[in-house]
């Protein structure tokens, strides 16, 4: 009979050689409301299973991602469907009609969670952006594993969010655009003679952003302290933490 240590050993090994271990994303819904979760994955990568779901409050959903999946999520808020059967979101909408995103990514203001999962050294890489703006406090924490950082955006950025950036409806403010989003210029979006490091420094509004949660990327040129490396682990998303 053969050794069992032998055949796990080489059960682990065959699924490296196919391209690395699968990842678990558990998604919690912390939030006092319904919010739908959507997932786009970036081009040429293996496709996550859901690309949108409904998520009740204190509710979650975990997902397995396959091997070297890299894309986004985000949480949409306040959808409903109309009487001829579209789907609609205030915020994060991405504009398929339905609950499911179908690859289409959320219109901003966003707050965003993006993932490499088993990039160079088979490490994964995620971030918190809020690039895009802000609409909801999110956080991840890898579990399974120890020694990896936990970033978190707790706060509600709406609440205190400049009046020139509020997104709002009927009065209320939904979401928090980035100067990028609402001004098109190219010292805010790192774009034309801003495209490096450094001819784009930080500015008021991104700062803004950086001082409400220090470890989510407030601007494009934000890597030092809002990219966090991790090998192995499992992840959970929590929105409103």
């Amino acid at each position: 009979m053969a050794n069992p240590s032998l055949l796990l050993a080489i059960f682990f090994a065959a699924l490296y050689v196919q391209g690395g271990l699968s990842t678990t994303f558990t998604i919690k819904n912390n939030c006092g409301q319904t919010i739908w979760p959507g997932v786009q994955t970036n081009p040429n990568v293996p496709a996550f299973p859901s690309t949108g779901f409904e998520l009740a409050a204190s509710a979650s959903n975990s997902i397995t991602a396959p091997a070297k999946w890299a894309g986004r999520m985000w949480g949409r808020t306040s959808c409903s469907t109309d009487s001829s059967g579209k789907f609609t979101c205030q915020t994060g909408d991405c504009g398929s009609g339905q609950v499911a995103c179908n690859g289409n990514g959320g219109a901003p203001p966003a707050s965003l969670v993006e993932f490499t999962l088993q990039g160079d050294g088979g490490k994964d890489n995620y971030d918190i952006s809020l690039v895009d703006g802000f609409n909801l406090p999110v956080s991840i924490t890898p579990q399974g594993v120890s020694g990896c950082t936990a970033p978190s955006c707790s706060a509600n950025i709406n609440a205190d969010c400049p009046a020139v950036l509020q997104d709002t409806v009927s009065g209320s403010v939904v979401g928090c655009k980035s100067a990028c989003l609402e001004f098109n210029q190219p010292q805010y979006c790192c774009t034309g003679d801003h495209n490096t490091e450094a001819t784009c420094p930080p500015t008021n509004y991104s700062e803004f952003f950086k001082n409400k949660c220090p470890q989510a990327y407030s601007y494009a040129y934000d890597d030092k302290t809002s990219l966090f490396t991790c090998t192995g682990a499992n992840y959970l998303i929590t929105f409103c933490p």
